[in-house]
């Protein structure tokens, strides 16, 4: 239901009412939920769906490369603003579908490094939004993981670069920052890189000859897509773990530390309302996110043999047990 657009001939009947085009990777990834928080954030500002505004949803079910389509169909709905996720081929895919349609993402990492806006105060073009973090969190997450105890030392860093058009870029930033923070934290770090088809047993079979203890995923649709297996892999393998996204902790893993999707969502509607109004999106600053959470699953603790330190528990937003 979160996902159902409204029916084609109830949109036409209704006229002169803006139209939102909201466009999302997956129905697995870090975006499952948070959308329904743009629709709170919107009623918050007063508008009404099906009366006041419409929205339209285009979902790609996991499939990057249907992207472009369904960014072109949005824009032949004539919708009045083009709201996508953080991902970096969502975003790219508005904003080749289209220069005019104002575009606002919702998580974007690196906005201004991927070449998405100009700069964070002055976006330039179409497009502007609230950033991600993921690139400067990595370091935080690999400190989480340390204060498990000395168990940890030998982090598995679980990355995938793509072409220079989908975050290649991006994703090296990540491996370098993690690298940096290991280096100062006395970890040892080793990137496992997974290219497409991912093999999880064969970066499973890695981590193991090079003697990892501990696991560290890039936030990424395609691991939030396999976030079971994942889950249960590391499990078999009693390695703890951290994820960039708690929908990786609601389901086995044991921590997550990121950024909140249902606050950046919520925050993103202020976007639609101020472009609604008149603004356009190269005079909107990028904001920055301003909530994080550390979610862990005591479950799966218990289940690695592992007592979580009260002080790490103590900094927890939410602990699952």
């Amino acid at each position: 239901m979160l996902l159902a657009a409204p029916l084609a001939a109830e949109a036409q009947q209704v006229r002169g009412v803006p139209r939102i085009g909201v466009l999302l990777p997956s129905e697995s990834s870090s975006f499952l939920t948070s959308p329904s928080s743009l629709r709170e954030g919107l009623r918050e500002l007063g508008y009404v769906e099906g009366q006041t505004i419409l929205i339209e949803w285009r979902l790609a079910e996991g499939h990057n490369e249907r992207l472009p389509e369904l960014a072109r169909e949005l824009v032949a709905r004539k919708v009045d603003v083009l709201v996508t996720s953080g991902a970096l081929p969502t975003i790219l895919a508005a904003k080749n579908a289209t220069s005019t349609i104002p575009i606002v993402f919702a998580g974007a990492s690196d906005p201004v490094g991927t070449g998405l806006v100009e700069s964070l105060s002055h976006p330039g073009a179409n497009v502007t939004g609230v950033s991600g973090q993921l690139v400067e969190s990595e370091a935080k997450r690999l400190e989480l993981l340390k204060g498990l105890g000395p168990r940890v030392s030998r982090v598995a860093y679980l990355w995938r670069p793509g072409p220079p058009s989908q975050g290649q870029s991006l994703m090296q930033l990540m491996v370098e920052e993690a690298e940096s923070a290991a280096r100062h934290l006395g970890l040892q770090l080793l990137p496992i890189e997974t290219p497409l088809p991912i093999n999880f047993d064969d970066a499973f079979a890695r981590m193991r000859k090079a003697r990892a203890n501990a696991l560290l995923v890039t936030p990424a649709q395609f691991y939030g897509d396999a976030r079971e297996r994942l889950a249960e892999l590391a499990l078999r393998d009693r390695m703890p773990t951290m994820f960039g996204n708690r929908l990786h902790v609601e389901v086995g893993g044991l921590m997550s530390y990121g950024v909140n999707y249902v606050d950046i969502y919520r925050r993103t509607a202020t976007y639609v309302d101020k472009i609604l109004k008149g603004a356009k999106p190269a005079d909107l600053p990028v904001e920055q996110p301003t909530k994080f959470e550390l979610v862990i699953n005591l479950k799966t603790a218990k289940a690695l043999g592992l007592t979580i330190p009260p002080s790490l528990l103590g900094r927890a937003d939410q602990v699952i047990e």
